[in-house]
C-alpha cells in the first residue's frame, strides 16, 4: 500500500501498547474507523474506549464488527508482541486483507512530511517529546508519535496541521526488530547505542550496523545530531554531535542544582543560552536537553521560546515520575528496564537526595535481556541500599531455561535485597517507611503505582 487515503477502517492487533495507540489515536482524529484487540484492559485502553475507539480483549473473530469487514478499505496494523497462533490474525491473513507493522504505517505517514526522528536505546521518548513541546512552544505546528504519555499533551500524541506549505512530523525512532528503517528525516537525532534487543539483532555488532544504516537514512541536505563518541559511520547529511560538559559540536556546562531542579548553559553553533532551567532530574535528561535544544536551534527558535519551553517542560509518564514528594518520603516511578538506564536513574536520586536511604523495587523485563545483561543489571542495582526484585516480566516471550531473577539477585551487593511478590512489595513498604522509593521496569509493575501512592499518601 504506497497511500493511505482510499483506507476507511483501521483494526489494531495489539491496540494497547505505547507506539500502536498513537498511531490509532492518529487515524482516528482523522475520522477514519478504528478497532483493535489487545490482550489486557489498562489505563491507556480506557483511555481509548473513552475516546470512542472500540476495543476487545478476547481473541475472538466474531468480535470483529462488520465495519471491519471488506479487505479493500480496511487495513490491519499488527505489534510483534502478537503471537503466531493468534486466530484474528490467521482471519485477516486468510481473507487477503493488508496486514503492516506500526512501523511501516509510520514510514508511509511521515513519506512526505518534514520528519524529525529520534532514535537511541534510552533518552529517546524524553527527547522526542522535549522537541514537540518546544515546537509547540513556538507557536509551531507539528504532529508527533511519543513511546510515552506527555504530561504536557496528556497524550502519546499531537496532531498538528500544515503551516507555510509544511507539516513536521516528530516521531520516535525505535530500533526494536528494525522499525527506524522505514523513516528517511530530516532531521534525526541518536542519543545512545548501548546493546540491547539481542534477542533481535543476535549480537552488538549487528545492532550498531542497523544503527548506522538508520543514521546513512538522513536526507542529504538534513542533519544528524548525534551523542559525541557515537560510530555512526558515513552519512550523507551534515552531522553534528552534542555533549555534557565536553567539547563538541553542542554542549552544557556549569551544571548545578537549586531547590530539585537543574540548571545549565548550552553552548552551539555561535550561541550560549545561559543559566536554562529544566524540572527534569538527572545529568542524562540535561544531555537530553542539549540535544532536543541543539534540534531547536537547527528550526531556527529563539533563546527567549526555547528557555521558556524548557522551563514549562513537565516530562513524560513513567519517566522519573514523582507519585509523592514530602519532606521525609520521596517515591519517584521510572521506565528504566536497561542497565544503563537503571545507573542513570538512581545515580539522579542519590545527587538529588544525599544521606537519603534508597529502597529500589525493581522488575526484569524479558528473560533474553535479563540473560544477556544480568552482570549489568546487578551492577546498577547495587547503587541502591535495598532491592526489592520481582520475578521477570516475559512480555512476549516464552520461559528460558536457567534464566530467572535470581540470576540478577545473587549478583547485586547491596546489603538489603530480597525476591518477592507484589504483594509482598505492598507490606514491606508499609511496614518499612522508606525514605526514597523507587519502582523501576517496563513490565506490569505500574500496577503497583497506585497501590504505593495510596499507601504512602
Amino acid at each position: 500500500m504506497e497511500k493511505l487515503e482510499q483506507v476507511k477502517s483501521v483494526y489494531f492487533l495489539g491496540i494497547g501498547g505505547i507506539g500502536m495507540s498513537a498511531l490509532a489515536r492518529y487515524f482516528h482524529s482523522k475520522g477514519i474507523k478504528v478497532s483493535g484487540y489487545d490482550k489486557t484492559p489498562t489505563a491507556l485502553t480506557s483511555a481509548l474506549i473513552d475516546e470512542g475507539i472500540s476495543i476487545h480483549f478476547e481473541d475472538d473473530c466474531s468480535l470483529i464488527s462488520s465495519d471491519f469487514s471488506d479487505p479493500n478499505q480496511t487495513l490491519v496494523v499488527i505489534t510483534p508482541a502478537i503471537p503466531a497462533n493468534h486466530k484474528e490474525w490467521a482471519f485477516f491473513k486468510e481473507n487477503g486483507f493488508e496486514i503492516l507493522k506500526r512501523s511501516a504505517i509510520l514510514g508511509l505517514i511521515t513519506a512526505d512530511a518534514f520528519t524529525i526522528a529520534v532514535a537511541g536505546t534510552h533518552g529517546k521518548t524524553t527527547t522526542s517529546t522535549l522537541i514537540a513541546h518546544l515546537l509547540k512552544s513556538a507557536g509551531l505546528e507539528c504532529t508527533a508519535f511519543l513511546g510515552g504519555i506527555s504530561k504536557n499533551f496528556n497524550s502519546n500524541l499531537l496532531i498538528g496541521h500544515l503551516q507555510n506549505g509544511r507539516n513536521i512530523i516528530v516521531v520516535e525512532a525505535d530500533e526494536y526488530d528494525r522499525s527506524f528503517l522505514t523513516l528517511y528525516p530530516d532531521i534525526a537525532v541518536i542519543t545512545s547505542m548501548d546493546p540491547d534487543h539481542l534477542d533481535i539483532y543476535g549480537d552488538a555488532n549487528q545492532m550498531l550496523k542497523t544503527y548506522q544504516e538508520f543514521a546513512s537514512q538522513v536526507k542529504p541536505n538534513g542533519c544528524l545530531i548525534y551523542k559525541k563518541g557515537l560510530p555512526i559511520g558515513k552519512v550523507n547529511a551534515r552531522s553534528l554531535d552534542y555533549a555534557l560538559q565536553s567539547p563538541a559540536d553542542q554542549f552544557s556546562s556549569d551544571i548545578n542544582i537549586k531547590n530539585h531542579q537543574y540548571h545549565f548553559n548550552w553552548t552551539g553553533r555561535g550561541f550560549s543560552f545561559n543559566d536554562l532551567t529544566t524540572g527534569l532530574p538527572g545529568e542524562h535528561n540535561v544531555e537530553n536537553a542539549v540535544a532536543a535544544i541543539s534540534v531547536a536551534v537547527e528550526l531556527g527558535l529563539s533563546e527567549e521560546v526555547i528557555r521558556k519551553g524548557l522551563a514549562s517542560y513537565q516530562g513524560v509518564n513513567r519517566r522519573f515520575d514523582y507519585q509523592v514528594r514530602s519532606e521525609n518520603l520521596i517515591y519517584i516511578d521510572d521506565y528504566a528496564h536497561h542497565p544503563e538506564e537503571l545507573r542513570a536513574c538512581i545515580s539522579s536520586v542519590k545527587a538529588l537526595y544525599p544521606g537519603k536511604k534508597i529502597t529500589g523495587v525493581f522488575q526484569p523485563h524479558l528473560f533474553s535481556r535479563t540473560r544477556d545483561f544480568a552482570d549489568g543489571f546487578a551492577e546498577s542495582l547495587s547503587m541502591l541500599d535495598e532491592l526489592l526484585l520481582l520475578d521477570i516480566y516475559p512480555a512476549r516471550e516464552l520461559p528460558i531455561q536457567g534464566v530467572t531473577a535470581a540470576m540478577i539477585l545473587d549478583k547485586v551487593t547491596c546489603a538489603e535485597k530480597k525476591i518477592c511478590t507484589k504483594d509482598e512489595v505492598l507490606n514491606i513498604v508499609k511496614t518499612s517507611r522508606p525514605e526514597v522509593l523507587l519502582t523501576l521496569g517496563a513490565g506490569d509493575i505500574d500496577q503497583l503505582v497506585l497501590p504505593l501512592q495510596k499507601l504512602l499518601s
